[in-house]
């Protein structure tokens, strides 16, 4: 059992501080720092000034999403962060959602098949092979890298929730990165991944199942808890979660916020947040880190192999509530880090 951070999934942190906040959650023992994709701070960017003040620490996007670049170009970021890192960086990546492509002007279908085309153009990339491939959605032709790639393989994982997509990411992919899902969802995706693997001809204990679980400390609980409402709201309001938490027995919930978001918006959505929609949900409002530690333990149990925790500040220090979030956290004091 691994726990790892992601920096900046709320856009919050300022980049000059990523450098710092790198050093320490290293120096307190987080296996891996994470970024992710979306209309957030570039990951590069980030991943980058974060391999340059560590040795120790992997980096990891959770997740790239395919819509945001060409395979060859994202197989050059992967290799370019793996040398500046020596051999750290782990690939996420996600086969992108409707309101991702409306952003890039593109078309988001089928995303099974492009998924599966990507990123076997990016393995075979990443590997310095010359590629002239010609498939259904995804072309290249004659490219290859004009510099040796490293000599260890990058892993890749991922991500997935739904039944076709899981049992890809077993088949083709390390593993699976997964966002939203509780411990009983986590034991259901975790057993199609494994599944995947197997009729590959893979190993299924050597897959990674990587989950994250987004959390705030504050005073008080329901200041945590209003801090992470607006992440809790808007993946409630989102068409590609919506099976996701109805599978999870929240769809009678999940229909009211989308109804009154319709009449009244976002903030009419998050005042119907129950406390059985909350609590069922990877997301932890605590007064201490040590609460934190209680509250994701059902996770690991439910075959988590690495926990990554996105903190999102209950205040304006932002950097200041992280700083003490990292602070906490050493093998001795959670008996969770390896």
């Amino acid at each position: 059992m691994q726990i790892d951070i992601e920096f900046n999934s709320g856009a919050q942190l300022p980049m000059d501080a990523i450098p710092e906040l790198a050093r320490l959650a290293e120096d307190h023992g987080f296996g891996c720092a994470w970024g992710g994709e979306a209309n957030n701070k570039d990951p590069t960017v980030m991943l980058s000034a974060v391999a340059a003040v560590t040795s120790r620490m992997k980096i990891g996007s959770a997740v790239y999403h395919m819509l945001g670049r060409t395979p060859v170009t994202l197989a050059l970021q992967a290799v370019g962060l793996d040398e500046l890192s020596q051999g750290r960086f782990l690939l996420g990546l996600g086969s992108s959602n409707p309101t991702i492509a409306r952003w890039h002007g593109v078309t988001m279908d089928h995303p099974l098949g492009r998924v599966e085309e990507y990123l076997d153009i990016v393995q075979r990339a990443m590997r310095g092979e010359k590629l002239d491939f010609s498939g259904k959605y995804f072309t290249t032709h004659a490219f290859k890298m004009a510099f040796q790639t490293g000599t260890t393989r990058i892993p890749a994982y991922l991500a997935a929730f739904g039944p076709k997509m899981t049992r890809l990411a077993g088949r083709i992919s390390d593993g699976v990165l997964i966002n939203m899902a509780n411990p009983n969802e986590i034991r259901r995706i975790a057993g199609e991944v494994r599944a995947g693997a197997m009729e590959a001809g893979k190993l299924p204990e050597a897959i990674e199942i990587i989950c994250k679980i987004r959390c705030s400390i504050a005073d008080r609980h329901e200041v945590a808890r209003e801090a992470l409402s607006h992440a809790l709201t808007y993946y409630a309001l989102a068409d590609y979660y919506r099976d996701l938490f109805g599978r999870m027995g929240f769809a009678p919930e999940v229909e009211a916020m989308r109804s009154a978001w319709k009449t009244g918006g976002f903030h009419a959505a998050r005042q119907l947040i129950t406390d059985r929609l909350f609590e069922g949900l990877p997301l932890v409002a605590a007064t201490s880190a040590r609460e934190v530690v209680e509250q994701i333990k059902p996770y690991a149990d439910a075959g988590a192999t690495r926990i990554i925790l996105p903190y999102v500040a209950a205040s304006d220090d932002v950097v200041g509530e992280l700083k003490s979030f990292i602070n906490y956290w050493t093998p001795a004091t959670t008996g969770l880090v390896q």
